[in-house]
């Protein structure tokens, strides 16, 4: 049999395939927005933000209000047509026209355009606590141009915008667009106060009923997530993440989970540390450090052990009060 022949035998075992009705056959890619013209609204976006720092490929515009008016538009009628496509989704906008979809959209934009001093006005707060936050900084365009954490913060304002205006889908596809470039995972629906600073950032978690305060630093591989998904979808519109208060440190690899935990204002928490429970303000939280051994050639093996707080005498974190 030729080649030919045995595609041709394989595309209609495909096309049988989908007849089966799955969710994974449905044929419509028009019922969903499209996630490359979501990244390029984001993208754009982050122009309007940060207009000294980031720039079109074809920048050839003399006047800044010219410039900005131009991505204004261009933004508001892609963003307003992938928003009347994401609507759709939603059980509460089925009975819409195309007419009242697009209606609904617009307002929707006009909502997100208004709430751009908003958001810049918080950057600037998260901007001052990067550079603060970090000695290897040398200036701010070194953060705004390098940090993924910079970048994880600054989609997450844009999409929990989105969110807050109950648009379907749309600050998702952004906030994981952030993920897979930055390795920061930060759900769209986490509320994050002014001065956020995250070190390093790769691996940090952030669930979607996250509450984190202003003044919040976070090291690499956090988790501040939810204690179990076993319930499903029976568990949606719950809070399921910890609050975060004010001025609070977390170091690298702390894990804190369950949506009735509250990290007290001031406190920090050691690396590595599991916190189900709550946490007093101005606590200390740690773990006991394991014994490190120390040898050298033709010399008797020692102990060294670096002096911390107590150990609970259970595996889990001791707080200091």
């Amino acid at each position: 049999m030729e080649m030919k022949d045995r595609i041709q035998i394989a595309t209609c075992d495909i096309m049988r395939d989908y007849l089966k009705k799955r969710d994974i056959d449905k044929m419509d890619v028009f019922a969903n927005p499209d996630r490359d013209v979501v990244i390029d609204i984001l993208r754009k976006t982050f122009i309007i933000l940060y207009p000294g720092y980031y720039r079109e490929r074809n920048f050839r515009i003399y006047r800044y209000d010219n410039r900005v008016s131009l991505l204004v538009e261009d933004i508001s009628y892609n963003l307003a047509k992938q928003i009347a496509i994401a609507l759709k989704l939603r059980p509460e906008h089925a009975s819409l026209d195309d007419e009242a979809l697009h209606a609904k959209a617009e307002d929707i934009v006009i909502e997100f355009l208004q709430s751009i001093p908003k958001i810049r006005e918080y950057l600037d707060t998260d901007l001052q606590a990067f550079f603060e936050g970090d000695p290897a900084a040398y200036n701010k365009q070194e953060i705004v141009l390098c940090y993924p954490g910079f970048t994880a913060i600054t989609t997450n304002r844009i999409a929990h915008e989105l969110y807050k205006l109950n648009v379907p889908l749309i600050p998702r596809i952004m906030t994981e667009y952030a993920h897979s470039s930055t390795g920061i995972d930060i759900h769209p629906g986490a509320t994050i106060g002014k001065y956020f600073f995250m070190d390093h950032g790769t691996g940090i978690v952030v669930g979607e009923t996250s509450i984190i305060g202003e003044h919040v630093k976070v090291y690499q591989g956090v988790t501040i997530g939810a204690l179990s998904t076993r319930g499903g979808q029976s568990l949606r519109g719950r809070k399921r993440h910890p609050t975060i208060e004010d001025n609070v440190t977390i170091y690298a690899g702390a894990s804190i989970l369950g949506g009735e935990t509250v990290i007290g204002e001031g406190s920090v928490i050691g690396s590595n540390v599991f916190i189900t429970s709550s946490v007093a303000a101005g606590s200390r939280i740690s773990v006991k450090t394991q014994d490190v051994i120390v040898s050298r050639r033709g010399e008797h093996p020692r102990e060294e052990t670096e002096k911390t707080a107590p150990d609970t005498g259970c595996g889990q974190s001791k707080a200091w009060y």
